[in-house]
């Protein structure tokens, strides 16, 4: 049964590690994430972009995936499925197709307009017992045609967001989606501290956690980050297992293509890869 992702991030933040969010393009990398989180008694936030949630066939289809995987898989721990960096029209989609967490990235908006129809969100996902995540300062890179430029959040903009009972806020601090370029300056730990002190007890979120240096990580949840979202460090784990198995010979068996086992090394990157952050993040037997 998915769950709202409120509890286990208030969790999280008071007992001071972070529960990794994991983002899912398909059955295969839903599954494993799920197996590992099971396996760790980890909780665990599925995340899904607009642009996954297309690819995926829609957000019908995968809350029916999700759901049905953890029926049959006997997921125990704590699941929670969650739109990422949702547009505001999408957010009341999901909200309708069963979705237990959304994400309204108002962050574009000027902050008059950004309060306006996150108030509004609140209200209609807390009406369905669903948590909200909220965002000030732009994330920088790309990631599903969203992009910024690596903004660091005004601490006063993000009180003013926190205030709405929003359920955790994705604060800007240089953080990148993607790959991290040489020359990146990067946390701002100051500001994320100036958030922490204006929004006290609120869960803080860390985007783009792929690339970011273990003791950033964890210099970041000290200071208030419960979730720490990660995407590309899961795709590349995903491809390169994949192009190796390719490279080896090993994708014709027979008649042809078998995708289940073609599918398999990059399945098992990907759950290499969930384990190590979740180790990383602390948050393995906290289910």
């Amino acid at each position: 049964m998915l769950v709202s992702a409120k509890e286990m991030l208030d969790k999280a933040k008071a007992g001071h590690y972070a529960v990794g969010q994991f983002n899912i393009n398909n059955l295969e990398w839903t599954k494993a994430i799920l197996a590992t989180a099971q396996e760790n008694n980890s909780p665990v936030i599925l995340g899904v972009s607009e642009g996954a949630g297309k690819y995926m066939g829609g957000y019908d289809v995968v809350v029916g995936m999700v759901n049905g995987l953890i029926k049959d898989m006997n997921i125990t721990v704590p699941v929670a499925l969650h739109l990422d960096h949702g547009s505001y029209d999408h957010c009341f989609k999901c909200l309708e197709a069963g979705f237990s967490s959304i994400m309204f990235d108002g962050s574009h908006f000027a902050i008059d307009e950004n309060v306006a129809k996150t108030k509004e969100l609140v209200a209609a996902a807390h009406a369905k017992g669903c948590s909200i995540e909220a965002e000030v300062g732009s994330i920088g890179g790309e990631e599903d045609g969203v992009v910024g430029a690596g903004e660091c959040a005004d601490p006063n903009e993000c009180k003013a967001i926190a205030d709405l009972g929003v359920d955790f806020l994705a604060a800007g601090i240089g953080n990148i989606h993607g790959k991290y370029p040489d020359n990146w300056q990067g946390l701002s730990f100051e500001t994320l501290d100036a958030v922490q002190q204006l929004t006290g007890e609120l869960p803080l979120v860390l985007h783009g956690g792929t690339g970011i240096p273990a003791d950033m990580i964890k210099k970041a949840i000290s200071l208030g980050v419960a979730k720490i979202n990660v995407n590309t460090e899961c795709q590349l784990a995903f491809a390169e297992a994949t192009r190796k198995y390719i490279e080896a010979g090993k994708d014709l068996e027979g008649k042809g293509f078998d995708p289940r086992k073609l599918l398999a090394p990059g399945t098992e990157a990907i759950k290499a890869t969930v384990k190590e952050k979740m180790e990383l993040f602390g948050s393995i037997n906290k289910a």
